[in-house]
């Protein structure tokens, strides 16, 4: 099968391109660049210089595959103001040209790479596919709102005839992680982190590498017009980081900072933010992090689709080892 892939350089995708060749199937990577994708040329894919800018350009780059999955967008939280523009252009107007030239070119199946954080905070249950977010509730990032919509046009997209599954990752973990739990990961390991940030935050990582098993078994057997959660065990940021300083042999932060300090910070941001390992806007990672839970779970994926994420230490002892 010859399948067009988007996000093949980043965290997730470049796993799902690995994955899909090491099976037999013809990668046709969309990037940026040629020269910045290395990890996609070792693997033999084909690589098409563009962007999510041109829809009737995606469409002439589908030409000849057979199959759509959609693994682009930004997923930073904390970001200023200023680039609000950029997340919602990726994340909500480039998955819709995307998907549009999907079904324009008749793709025979898509999958869009969605997250669990569209169900909004959870409120410490554990929630599947059919949680209702409360429309009141407001977005806690540009992120969470931009990724929401983006899940809400491919839904869209679906209904108009699109062949179209998604998937829903937790918070993906692993090694070479670009993410807030990657840089906390980072520090942990290194012996630099004393004080942690948000401890009651709720959370249900997932394996980067089990997450892109998911991305492929929705490819081949997701249902048309369905969405699934890829997940593994709900637990509290402390919980997690504890158990990474267990399976690591090192020592768990002592210390933890309280959110009212970083509230006090949110002015100077820009400066105080990225020496604690958070992004300059502390206000909106404040509003993200601050109590609220992503708690998921996967039992759809493990009854249609055959999947499981592997238990949460054996994932944090493959960082490890891999860090």
């Amino acid at each position: 099968m010859r399948v067009f892939l988007t996000g093949g350089t980043g965290f997730l995708g470049g796993e799902v391109a690995r994955l899909l060749t090491e099976r037999g199937d013809a990668v046709r990577a969309l990037v940026r660049h040629v020269d910045r994708a290395p990890g996609l040329q070792a693997l033999d894919c084909e690589l098409v210089q563009g962007d999510l800018s041109d829809e009737a350009a995606l469409v002439t780059a589908l030409r000849g595959t057979q199959a759509l999955v959609h693994c682009a967008f930004l997923d930073e939280v904390g970001v200023p103001d200023s680039r609000r523009a950029e997340l919602v252009d990726t994340n909500v107007c480039g998955t819709e040209r995307m998907l549009g030239a999907a079904l324009t070119a008749g793709v025979y199946k898509a999958v869009h790479v969605s997250t669990a954080l569209v169900l909004g905070d959870t409120g410490g249950r554990v929630a599947d596919e059919s949680w209702t977010r409360d429309p009141a509730q407001p977005w806690a990032s540009v992120r969470d709102e931009t990724r929401a919509v983006a899940h809400g046009r491919a839904q869209d997209l679906s209904a108009r005839g699109l062949p179209l599954t998604i998937v829903m990752p937790g918070l993906l973990y692993g090694p070479g992680d670009p993410g807030l739990f990657g840089r906390l990961a980072s520090q942990l390991l290194s012996g630099r982190l004393n004080a942690l940030a948000f401890p009651d935050l709720g959370v249900t990582p997932v394996h980067r590498d089990d997450a892109a098993a998911g991305v492929l078994s929705a490819l081949d057997k997701g249902a048309l017009g369905e969405s699934y959660v890829l997940a593994g065990e709900p637990v509290r940021l402390r919980e997690l980081v504890a158990l990474l300083a267990e399976v690591a042999d090192r020592r768990a932060p002592r210390f933890t900072l309280p959110t009212g300090l970083l509230k006090a910070l949110s002015p100077v941001g820009s400066v105080v933010g990225p020496s604690l390992g958070l992004a300059p806007n502390l206000a909106e990672v404040i509003r993200s992090c601050d109590g609220a839970t992503s708690w998921v779970r996967s039992d759809k994926a493990a009854r249609e689709l055959g999947w499981s994420a592997r238990p949460l230490r054996e994932g944090l002892a493959d960082l490890v080892d891999r860090s």
